[in-house]
Parts: structure tokens; C-alpha cells; sequence
């Protein structure tokens, strides 16, 4: 299917996809650093398995993986404001939904471009002028949510399998 029709499937199932969980580490994960991970789908039952639920729960899982990344962070002190959105999997209609809602922080959506060597660029003249310089990104800002359906906690249960 294209992403058009994936974005409609995840977006026409309630959050939490019915119970259906993803553990997306089809090829390790980094954080945890997990180098032999492997995916896994939890929770399947007759009445779940579904196309909306699978497509749901993909999109849950990645940003589910995300927030663990951010959680890695927090651990470290860093204090995240907003969460700037970049790469292919921004522009999905349904990560941009359930970002905010699991990230439990504004995110902001650029415009396509190229924000990973944009960001090296910031960091290495940060680095020379002991301070980070201004970047203004034409950028829609989704308003942070609230993950009422318990998503990111039954992810990271069965993501505890893998530690």
C-alpha cells in the first residue's frame, strides 16, 4: 500500500490499537542499546488483528521508540522543550497525530529539507562560537496531547522483555 492508504488504516483505528503492541527493532535497537533485538508484535487476538490496528500500532511503535530516546535524554538532564519533527517518517499524517500525544510535547514539523546536515552545521559553529546560532524553521508546531490509552507504557513492557 502507499502512505496515503497506510496514514488512513493507522489513523481509522483508536489509539492504542486495540491492545495491539509493536516492538520495532527489526534490526537491533540503539537505545536501549539492544545490537540483537528483534521485532515483535504483542497482544494479538482474533478481534485486534487488524489492518487499522497493524497499521496503528506501527506508527505507535516507532514513536513509542522515540520517546524512549527522549526519556534517554531526560535521564541525562537535558530538559526538552519541543520536539522538531524531521525525515521521511514526519510527514506521515499519522506520526504527526500521535507524535504529540506520546511524546507528551509540542512538536514542530518543518518543511521538507535537510535538517540532519542543518543540525551538524548548528552543532559545529555552536561548538566554535560557545553558543548555539539562530535557526528559524517554517514549521507547523502540533500541540503537545496526552497518552489516555496507556500506549507508551504497554510499549515499554514489552519492550522490557528484550533487557
Amino acid at each position: 500500500m502507499d502512505l496515503p492508504e497506510f496514514n488512513r488504516l493507522a489513523l481509522s483505528a483508536a489509539p492504542g490499537a486495540g491492545g495491539l503492541t509493536l516492538v520495532p527493532y527489526f534490526d537491533g535497537e540503539r537505545t536501549p542499546n539492544l545490537p540483537d533485538a528483534t521485532g515483535s508484535l504483542h497482544g494479538i487476538t482474533r478481534a485486534n488483528y487488524t489492518p487499522e490496528n497493524m497499521a496503528r500500532a506501527a506508527v505507535e511503535g516507532v514513536v513509542c521508540s522515540l520517546a524512549d530516546g527522549l526519556a534517554a535524554l531526560q535521564g541525562q538532564g537535558v530538559a526538552a522543550r519541543r520536539i522538531l519533527l524531521v525525515g521521511g517518517g514526519a510527514q506521515s499524517a499519522a506520526v504527526q497525530e500521535v507524535a504529540p500525544r506520546l511524546l507528551e510535547l509540542d512538536v514542530a514539523v518543518p518543511q521538507p529539507g535537510e535538517y540532519v546536515a542543518d543540525g551538524a552545521a548548528r552543532q559545529a559553529a555552536a561548538a566554535l562560537a560557545g553558543r548555539f546560532p539562530e535557526w528559524a524553521a517554517d514549521a507547523v508546531v502540533l500541540s503537545a496531547g496526552r497518552d489516555d490509552a496507556g500506549v507508551l507504557a504497554r510499549y515499554r513492557s514489552c519492550a522490557a522483555l528484550y533487557a
